[in-house]
């Protein structure tokens, strides 16, 4: 969080059924544990957003929930009895009578196809369908299939056809695919695809300006329990969120304390955001020591995992320096310039975000102006620089300073607050409302800060409402920040895809 100019920097903040259209096996990166259940999906409506049910909460005939081997989202998986007739079934809710697609994921660690036959409301859509070896019990992957639903309460069922029993089956994500383009009440990763910078602008698969509206976590060391199956659920349907800002600290308690565990959650995060058609920001929160260097070793390893396992996927954007301080910015572009390099090695598409001078505030809380950026721009491309602001904290010389630098540099605002700088305090809804409109006006992208539960004013939901299981979906669980951004998230997004 930015504090003004002249500051002390404060770190509190920080019916009969139709044949299956089959789809082929496709490659679905690990992800780990950390989720809660999801609620059945809606099928056959206007919103067409993914809901991931886990295996170990539905029905299990002869089989076992087993959490031993890594890479599984919700609280483990289904090992099913190496017997003929072992079977998962889930119930799925759907709203209106329609064709939805079914992704099943999965492991299998052996040589040796083990099919099933998938079912919906006790009709065959796919009889012996193929779930061959992985490469290992802890390789995931996807297999998928369009099926009419019928209006109301529908089972669906995998069952085993051999006595080798089934694979090891994690998940069942009912919707968006993410296939072609869609109509009204598509995702926003299905109606953009790929993004990239062009020129100033953040710009999807045709070539066209967009600007992305969602939520960042709060630390997950401390906060993992607001960000589970049921929030992102609520994130993604009634916030309509388009980017979840994934916030992982580096120090104050996170990465550096257990490298293999946070980053066993951000991949599970990931996989949560793309299942519900939702982009992931990565964000590697770096805070305190504010010289991005600090942690350069961990962040080359840590961005080539992320990079590697997830380089098949179009709806990533990656956060390299959350908010340097105390430190040139010749300093931070030496940082970029070198850990650039790493993640381009496995993927070279995703857009790179990279950090600004005094807590990515553009140097002004240090007495600069976005100026030293424009005259020594990162020599990299397809990337974009962050800035922060909190509105009763930073007006017009901050507000002036990104209005600028839009028009020279490709900005993105990865955190903001309608409170002081330090997530907390009063909030100041009309100058907010400024900088929105400023970046509704230049399609400037933006994550507010937090989706948490915290004290503070800043995280939208009132105190115990994550350990209480929600709800997230509607008002009466937030604060009057949370009631405010939500409402300026649910206006309708304007993706052009011609």
């Amino acid at each position: 969080m930015t504090p003004p100019r002249n500051a002390l920097r404060s770190l509190a903040g920080a019916g009969i059924l139709t044949a299956a259209l089959l789809a082929g096996v496709t490659a679905a990166p690990a992800a780990p544990t950390g989720a809660t259940p999801a609620p059945a999906a809606p099928a056959g409506g206007t919103d067409h957003r993914a809901a991931v049910l886990e295996a170990e909460d539905a029905t299990v005939a002869r089989g076992a929930v087993e959490s031993n081997h890594r890479g599984y989202t919700g609280r483990g998986f289904v090992n099913y009895d190496n017997v003929t007739g072992s079977s998962v079934e889930w119930t799925v809710e759907a709203g209106a009578a329609g064709s939805v697609p079914l992704t099943l994921r999965f492991a299998n660690g052996t040589t040796t196809d083990r099919p099933m036959t998938l079912t919906v409301n006790g009709t065959p859509v796919a009889t012996g369908r193929s779930f061959p070896g992985t490469g290992a019990w802890t390789r995931w992957q996807t297999t998928t299939l369009d099926v009419n639903l019928q209006e109301g309460t529908n089972t669906v069922r995998a069952t085993a056809t051999t006595a080798n029993g089934g694979p090891n089956v994690d998940s069942l994500t009912v919707g968006d695919s993410g296939g072609p383009g869609p109509g009204p009440g598509g995702t926003p990763v299905a109606a953009n695809g790929q993004l990239r910078v062009c020129g100033t602008k953040l710009c999807n698969q045709n070539g066209k300006a967009v600007q992305l509206r969602g939520m960042s976590t709060h630390g997950l060391q401390w906060y993992s329990q607001c960000a589970t199956a049921a929030s992102l659920d609520a994130l993604a349907q009634d916030w309509k969120g388009d980017v979840l800002r994934i916030s992982l600290y580096i120090q104050e308690g996170g990465y550096e304390t257990d490298p293999r565990g946070f980053t066993d959650r951000v991949h599970n995060l990931i996989e949560q955001a793309s299942a519900r058609g939702m982009y992931a920001l990565v964000d590697w929160h770096m805070l305190t020591p504010g010289d991005p260097h600090a942690n350069l070793a961990r962040a080359k390893t840590f961005f080539t995992e992320i990079a590697q396992r997830h380089n098949d996927k179009k709806n990533l954007l990656f956060e390299i320096a959350n908010e340097p301080s105390g430190v040139s910015w010749a300093r931070i572009k030496s940082y970029a310039e070198q850990l650039i390099p790493v993640i381009r090695r496995y993927d070279p598409e995703t857009p790179v975000l990279v950090g600004t001078r005094a807590w990515s505030s553009l140097g002004v809380s240090e007495g600069a102006t976005e100026a030293e950026i424009v005259n020594s721009p990162v020599n990299a491309t397809n990337i974009m620089y962050t800035f922060h602001f909190y509105a009763a904290s930073h007006r017009d010389e901050y507000l002036n300073a990104l209005s600028r630098a839009a028009d020279r540099l490709p900005m993105f605002v990865t955190e903001f607050g309608t409170q002081t700088y330090t997530g907390d305090g009063g909030n100041d809804f009309a100058y907010a409302q400024r900088y929105l409109d400023l970046m509704a006006s230049k399609k400037i992208s933006w994550t507010s800060w937090n989706y948490s539960d915290d004290h503070r004013s800043g995280a939208v939901f009132k105190e115990g409402t994550c350990n209480a299981g929600g709800p997230y979906a509607g008002t009466s669980s937030l604060k009057p920040a949370g009631v405010w951004i939500r409402d300026r998230m649910r206006t309708p997004d304007d993706f052009r895809t011609r």
